[in-house]
C-alpha cells in the first residue's frame, strides 16, 4: 500500500457522524498487542490551548534528554504531522505500513478515521522506542479514542464552546466530557479560571477517584526577562499548566520546580499566532469564539505591521458570526473564503454571509472570494502584513501553497 493509497482508505472514513465508544481503539491496540502499554504518558484536553500545553511539556521532557513522543490533532497538511518523536514526523512509508497491516481490522470494526491514527500513532511511539508520550485529546474526553491510555498525569487546560453538535451547548456538560480523562490515583490539573467549571471539573476528577486535583491560577503575570517559544500574551496559561503537569510527574520526568523552565523558550507549535517571511504573515488556527478572543489580543501584543489584511476561513458549523465581529475593527480589510480541504457540507456559501459582505466597512469591505487561491492573491493586494485565520483548514491550505511555509510531514 502506497501512502496515497492509505491516506484515501483513512481519509474516505471520516463521514458520518461520531461513534461514541472507546471499543473499535481499543479493538485496533489489541489487535497491535497493545503498544499504548509501552511507554508512559501525558494526557491533555480541553477546549483551546491543549496543543500548546503539550508544546511546552515535550519542550521541557526533551530537554532533559529523553526521547518523546506527541500526538495531536487535526493536522495541518499531512497525516504524518499527528506523529512525531522529537520532534521528528512518522515517515509516509510507515504510515502506509500501519495502515496496511491494520486495514481488516479497521473494516471489522467500522473505526473511523481518527479511531485508526490514534491506533496508528500509538504503535509508531512504541516502535520508535519513546521514553514518554505527550497524547492531545481530540475531541471531548470521556470517550475520545485518546482516552484508551492511563497516564502519569492528565489535564484540562479551559472550557469553552466548541463542537456543540456534539458536545452540546452547555459548558457544565462539555466540562464534565473533558474531566472524563481523569483516572484513579492519577494527578488532575486545570487551568480553568471560572470556579463554577472549575468545580464541575474538579468534582467529575473527584469523582473517577483522581489524585491529586491540581487547581493551576493561570492569572499570574509574565516572568519578566522569561521567553516562551510561542507568541502571544495567552500562551502564558499554558505555560503555568504544563509547568503544573511536570510538577506533577514521578522522576525522570518530572518535577522541575516553580520556576517557568528554559526549555520553554524552545517550543514550537505549527499555525499558533505563527509569524513568518519576516514578520509580513501571521498564520493562527483560532476557529470558535474563545480562540479569537485570545488572537486579537496576541495581536495587539505583537501589534504587526499595518495595512494589517486578513484572510478567514470558518466552517460553517462554528460561530463565525461572533467571531468575525471580534476581529473585523482589528485588521483593515477581510477576504473571506472557504478552504479546499473543507468538506462539502461545512463550506461557506454566499448566501449564508448575507450582510457580512460588501456592504460592511473597515477600511474596505468585507469580500467573500470562495476560489481560495484567487482569495489568497487577493487578500495580499497592499498588505504589509497578512493574517490567515479561521480554521486549521484555511492555515493549513494556505501553507500547503505558499512556498517554502508547508511543515514538514
Amino acid at each position: 500500500m502506497s501512502f496515497a493509497d492509505a491516506c484515501r482508505f483513512l481519509f474516505s472514513r471520516q463521514a458520518g457522524r461520531i461513534k461514541w465508544s472507546l471499543g473499535p481503539t481499543a479493538a485496533l491496540l489489541d489487535a497491535l498487542h497493545h503498544p499504548e502499554r509501552h511507554f508512559p504518558s501525558v494526557h491533555v484536553g480541553g477546549t483551546n490551548g491543549k496543543g500548546s500545553t503539550c508544546a511546552f511539556i515535550a519542550a521541557e521532557l526533551q530537554g532533559r534528554g529523553l526521547r518523546v513522543g506527541v500526538y495531536t490533532s487535526p493536522h495541518l497538511v499531512s497525516v504524518c504531522e499527528r506523529m512525531t518523536v522529537d520532534g521528528r514526523p512518522i515517515s509516509q512509508d510507515a504510515f502506509a505500513e500501519w495502515t496496511s497491516l491494520l486495514m481488516p481490522h479497521i473494516e471489522r470494526t467500522e473505526a473511523s478515521f481518527f479511531e485508526a491514527t490514534t491506533a496508528i500513532a500509538f504503535a509508531d511511539l512504541a516502535a520508535r522506542g519513546v521514553d514518554i508520550a505527550v497524547i492531545e485529546v481530540g475531541l471531548g474526553g470521556r470517550l475520545d479514542s485518546t482516552n484508551v491510555v492511563t497516564p502519569l498525569a492528565s489535564a484540562v487546560t479551559k472550557i469553552a464552546l466548541e463542537h456543540t453538535d456534539y458536545l452540546g451547548h452547555d459548558l457544565q456538560g462539555i466540562a464534565r466530557e473533558k474531566a472524563g480523562i481523569a483516572k484513579p490515583g492519577v494527578p488532575f490539573i486545570t487551568g480553568e479560571g471560572d470556579p463554577e467549571i472549575r468545580d464541575v471539573l474538579r468534582h467529575e476528577a473527584q469523582a473517577r477517584g483522581a489524585d491529586p486535583i491540581v487547581l493551576v491560577d493561570v492569572t499570574r503575570a509574565p516572568v519578566p526577562g522569561t521567553l516562551l517559544g510561542l507568541r502571544g500574551p495567552h500562551q502564558w496559561a499554558n505555560a503555568w499548566v504544563a509547568l503544573a503537569v511536570l510538577n506533577a510527574l514521578p522522576a525522570p520526568f518530572g518535577p522541575v520546580g516553580d520556576a517557568i523552565p528554559p526549555s520553554f523558550a524552545a517550543a514550537d507549535l505549527a499555525g499558533r499566532f505563527d509569524v513568518r517571511g519576516g514578520g509580513r504573515w501571521i498564520f493562527d488556527v483560532a476557529h470558535n469564539p474563545d480562540g479569537i478572543q485570545v488572537l486579537v489580543a496576541a495581536l495587539q501584543e505583537h501589534r504587526p505591521r499595518r495595512p494589517l489584511h486578513a484572510l478567514v476561513g470558518i466552517r460553517n458549523d462554528k460561530e463565525w458570526r461572533p467571531m468575525l465581529a471580534r476581529l473585523l475593527p482589528e485588521v483593515d480589510r477581510v477576504v473571506l473564503t472557504v478552504a479546499p480541504t473543507v468538506p462539502g457540507h461545512q463550506r461557506w456559501i454566499e448566501e449564508e454571509l448575507g450582510g457580512w459582505t460588501n456592504d460592511r466597512v473597515i477600511g474596505q469591505p468585507v469580500v467573500f472570494e470562495p476560489d481560495f487561491l484567487r482569495a489568497l492573491e487577493l487578500v495580499q493586494e497592499g498588505a504589509a502584513t497578512t493574517l490567515v485565520t479561521g480554521s486549521f483548514h484555511t492555515v493549513g491550505d494556505a501553507l500547503a501553497a505558499l512556498p517554502g511555509f508547508a511543515p514538514v510531514g
